[in-house]
């Protein structure tokens, strides 16, 4: 388990992290104890935070190959996370108020979290590099998937045509 802690410029947060062998994401999160179920600025700033952390370690130790990109989904499957966030002056989208609208949060988590994670990378090789290896291999099934798909896709068309014309 991972957990952070901070605080920048009044806005306190606190992310709980744990990956699994699960296939999906798992996000939980809270601002001013308001469940935001549909996520917000502080979601994408955490997933910001997370993707370019990952992304630095893993090309600071080379742990990727050659020719493979790594995406920010790649890096969050499987992980379960609880983000809590205290908002001076939170502003959500809608009335049930299930979205967290304030622009500035995504910045202040991205760059707050994003520190401390590489920090905690840092002091912790053998979780980041369990992280990374988790991320390679659905990046390896991910291309293998759109491989898998572009063959069949030219296999189609190979049999498709028949020689008929296209309007009979």
């Amino acid at each position: 388990v991972i957990y952070i802690q901070g605080e920048q410029d009044r806005v306190i947060y606190e992310f709980t992290i744990q990956y699994t062998t699960d296939l999906t994401e798992n996000n939980h999160s809270y601002v001013n104890n308001i469940n935001t179920q549909e996520g917000g600025t502080h979601i994408s700033g955490f997933r910001t935070a997370l993707t370019r952390s990952l992304n630095h370690y893993g090309k600071k130790n080379n742990l990727f190959p050659k020719g493979l990109s790594m995406t920010g989904d790649d890096f969050r499957e499987g992980i379960t996370a609880v983000i809590s966030v205290r908002v001076p002056h939170p502003q959500f989208e809608g009335q049930t108020k299930t979205k967290l609208g304030n622009s500035e949060v995504d910045g202040i988590i991205s760059g707050g979290v994003g520190e401390q994670l590489a920090k905690y990378f840092e002091e912790n090789p053998r979780v980041a590099q369990t992280i990374v290896r988790k991320g390679l291999l659905a990046a390896e099934a991910r291309e293998a998937a759109r491989k898998a798909k572009d063959l069949l896709r030219k296999r189609k068309d190979a049999l498709g045509g028949g020689g008929l014309p296209g309007k009979l």
